[in-house]
């Protein structure tokens, strides 16, 4: 049986699980912001709430409060969400109800203080071997943002164009291949206008460990390619060990426990390695709680 590809902006990512490489490198790493609190919740009539806050190291404080409502007999997702920068937003989602594999979103953002409003509308459609998506910012421009993928047998191929109907011009390109099966997955892709040039590369080794590094080069920038290497330990059924580092000499290192049922707590640090005498270093925290 086949199923979709992924989307133009999971390629990187790995397979039909296509969060490997960019879990990997990016995700989990706690140090990127001082603390980082969320607590998720289910009422008794089905809605889901969700409370987000986070700290920066720079001392500002931002937060979210979030409801959701799944309606599965009709395949409508309702989501309202009010932020501590007094934005409301809602978002209202059709799955498989228009036609088989089209999800339709809409999305407003609203601004009480300012009166700004903004919309936007989003189609994703995906079929075996197929996965498109558009994205229409109905009050800027407007503009549309599509993309596509093809895969067969574990390859992929897609591409990924803007354009501003106002300016009647293409406004980016992009463009990327890939292979994945369940055990490793690599992909190369060209972005801001086939500029910026990535390779990634991830390796399940075992059911404990994983690998994968990812370079990059800006050919309109220096000649310098960065380069990122990341590892993750499963070291026991609730709790795992991120770490990675980079060209620049940063290593950061996470660990992740799931202290009981809902509470789950990280903490993790970076550093910088060519200036340990220097305040240049991180160090973060994160809490999530769920009922």
């Amino acid at each position: 049986m086949s199923f979709p590809p992924p989307a133009f902006s999971d390629i990187a990512k790995a397979s039909n699980d296509l969060t490997r490489i960019s879990q990997l490198i990016n995700r989990d790493f706690y140090h990127t912001v001082a603390a980082n609190l969320e607590v998720k919740s289910k009422a008794p009539n089905g809605v889901n709430f969700n409370v987000k806050g986070k700290s920066s190291h720079e001392g500002s404080t931002t937060g979210s409060i979030e409801g959701k409502y799944v309606n599965v007999p009709s395949g409508l997702t309702v989501t309202q969400a009010w932020t501590t920068t007094n934005v409301l937003n809602t978002k209202l989602e059709l799955d498989n109800q228009i036609a088989k594999g089209l999800r339709a979103e809409v999305a407003a953002d609203f601004v009480p203080s300012s009166k700004d409003i903004g919309a936007k509308l989003n189609l994703t459609f995906k079929q075996p071997n197929f996965h498109g998506r558009a994205f229409f910012d109905l009050m800027k421009g407007p503009t549309a943002n599509i993309d596509a993928v093809l895969g067969r047998e574990g390859f992929l191929v897609g591409a990924e164009a803007g354009y501003d109907v106002q300016k009647a011009a293409i406004t980016r390109y992009a463009a990327a291949v890939g292979y994945s099966v369940p055990q490793y997955s690599a992909a190369i892709t060209a972005s801001n206008n086939l500029s910026v040039f990535s390779a990634a590369y991830y390796h399940k080794v075992n059911s404990e460990v994983e690998a994968g590094a990812k370079a990059t080069w800006d050919s309109k920038g220096s000649n310098n390619v960065g380069l990122e290497v990341a590892g993750k330990w499963r070291l026991d059924p609730t709790s795992f060990a991120k770490a990675k580092v980079n060209d620049r000499g940063i290593a950061s290192l996470a660990y992740n426990v799931l202290l009981r049922s809902g509470v789950t707590v990280g903490a993790g640090i970076s550093l910088d390695t060519q200036k340990l005498n220097e305040s240049a270093h991180k160090v973060g925290t994160h809490f999530e709680f769920s009922g």
